[in-house]
């Protein structure tokens, strides 16, 4: 009777404990935080989904894509003087080479080191600006086209 009242404590024990900690999936190792791991090594590390609603990325020293903008229009960007937007041509052989965008990792090393969604953010705004201007460079030769029809018509 005495084993059984002793292994019915412990069992109860046990079940308490565990029911007091909801935080069975949280860990801390060397003042990083590791949620889904026991293996953090950033100041937060979460293997799995995340929810939110918001994200708030700090720039921190990176440099927003307006050089783009700035260095087509005034030919020369003060933000990031070594930018230059290439040609579609250029564009083209650089993708038929590499089969990725200039600038922007290739899967492979994405699969190998993953992104940066601040970086990558960034990237993407870069190359939309740059569609922007390809697609105005072909606007003004459409333009021009139509006009030198117009003038062959006349």
């Amino acid at each position: 009777m005495n084993r059984l009242l002793i292994f019915l404590i412990i069992l109860f024990s046990l079940s308490a404990t565990a029911q007091r900690s909801p935080f069975a999936n949280l860990t801390e190792k060397n003042g990083k935080i590791g949620i889904g791991t026991t293996a953090p090594d950033e100041l937060l590390t979460v293997k799995g989904k995340i929810h939110t609603q918001e994200v708030l990325v700090d720039l921190d020293g990176a440099v927003a894509p307006d050089y783009v903008f700035e260095n087509y229009f005034n030919g020369f960007s003060e933000m990031m003087p070594e930018y230059k937007l290439i040609s579609l041509e250029e564009l083209e052989m650089f993708l038929k080479e590499n089969n990725h965008l200039p600038n922007v990792p290739s899967a492979e090393a994405m699969q190998a080191e993953g992104i940066s969604l601040k970086e990558m953010n960034l990237i993407l705004l870069q190359k939309i600006e740059e569609l922007t201007l390809y697609a105005l460079q072909q606007q003004k030769e459409i333009d021009m086209l139509k006009q030198i029809l117009k003038d062959a018509k006349n």
